[in-house]
């Protein structure tokens, strides 16, 4: 399941917890694709904490307690790190992360707290959404085979990568410009992962994100630069990123266009997404401004002017998920959009 679908589903899961309806959630997928993120973003989106439980760095003990004396009877102390009714917000998320990787004797003490929210005399807040994650057997993770009855306490969905999903998540998020311009020219590294080889760094959403923080500690520094690439994404991703990077400075003036001013648009396709990744870019620091509409007004010229129509629709299409509404209000936009209304009509 793509990222945004899978991110509506959790979404309602959460608001479904305050309403006595709600399911637990198991999130499978393979490393580095973004299923920890998923859940913190849901959370952060109502400003809900999210209690992370690692159980596979648990004793079976550390989770049912303590046991100690009271009087003739023997009761048991609760973990601090689960979520308390007197402690905590109201609403939340019970995060038990890399559940998978849990020896069985731990994910048995786990049963009665997913499926019936209590251990022990312990209960789960009313408000608080459960969602695990783990990474599948193929891998080479460290992990166990699921038990049925702790299988059988979940909803299971499977995340699958997806570039437009990331690349709206990565424009939201400041992620270099450059990087979403070559992930656009080569969207299959995006993940690229072969557990039989067990890589240790490799193509993935994580991983990309480390490869963007690399360009910004790096990216004046060119004799450092490539070998910090392939660090965080692989020899052959990183050195492809790399000669891409270095490519761009046959890109057109990109505030010369801004300013309106007559700029030839490139032949070569790599440098069309550059420009297109640059211009949605420049619109997103525009937004609320002053001089937004003259800024979305002038890349919509742009885009018409891409040797690529479809390359122009991408640029667009980018923009309008970024910046909203306001673009359609633009002049130029009717204007551009019947330039392009047979490919639209083809996309539909």
């Amino acid at each position: 399941m793509r990222p945004a679908h899978l991110i509506n589903i959790l979404e309602r899961e959460f608001l479904s917890a305050r309403e006595g309806i709600h399911t637990p959630v198991m999130l499978w997928g393979p490393p580095g694709v973004g299923k920890s993120q998923i859940i913190a973003q849901v959370a952060a989106r109502h400003g809900a904490p999210v209690v992370d439980v690692r159980l596979s760095q648990m004793e079976p003990s550390d989770l049912r307690g303590i046991p100690f004396r009271n009087g003739d009877k023997v009761e048991w102390a609760v973990p601090a790190m689960l979520p308390d009714a007197q402690r905590n917000p109201a609403y939340g998320v019970l995060f038990l992360d890399e559940i998978n990787a849990a020896p069985p004797s731990v994910s048995a003490a786990a049963y009665q707290l997913i499926l019936d929210r209590r251990l022990g005399e312990y209960r789960v807040p009313e408000g608080w959404a459960i969602f695990a994650a783990g990474n599948r057997q193929g891998d080479r993770g460290v992990t166990y085979t699921m038990p049925a009855p702790l299988a059988n306490r979940f909803s299971h969905f499977e995340i699958e990568p997806h570039l437009e999903d990331w690349v709206n998540w990565a424009y939201g998020y400041g992620i270099d410009e450059r990087l979403i311009a070559f992930l656009r020219f080569k969207p299959e590294l995006l993940f690229d992962f072969d557990a039989a080889h067990n890589p240790a760094a490799f193509p993935s959403p994580r991983s990309w994100e480390f490869a963007h923080r690399a360009l910004a500690k790096f990216g004046e520094t060119p004799d450092l630069l490539l070998d910090t690439l392939q660090a965080c994404v692989g020899k052959a991703a990183g050195t492809e990123l790399y000669a891409f990077v270095d490519n761009l400075h046959r890109m057109p003036d990109i505030d010369a266009i801004l300013r309106g001013e007559e700029v030839a648009a490139p032949q070569e396709v790599d440098l069309q997404y550059a420009v297109a990744a640059a211009l949605v870019t420049r619109a997103i620091r525009a937004k609320g401004s002053p001089d937004a509409a003259a800024v979305y007004g002038r890349i919509l010229d742009f885009a018409g002017k891409l040797p690529l129509r479809e390359m122009g629709v991408m640029l667009v299409s980018d923009m309008q998920r970024a910046v909203g509404q306001p673009l359609f209000s633009v002049p130029q936009f009717a204007q551009w959009a019947h330039s392009v209304a047979d490919i639209l009509l083809e996309l539909r």
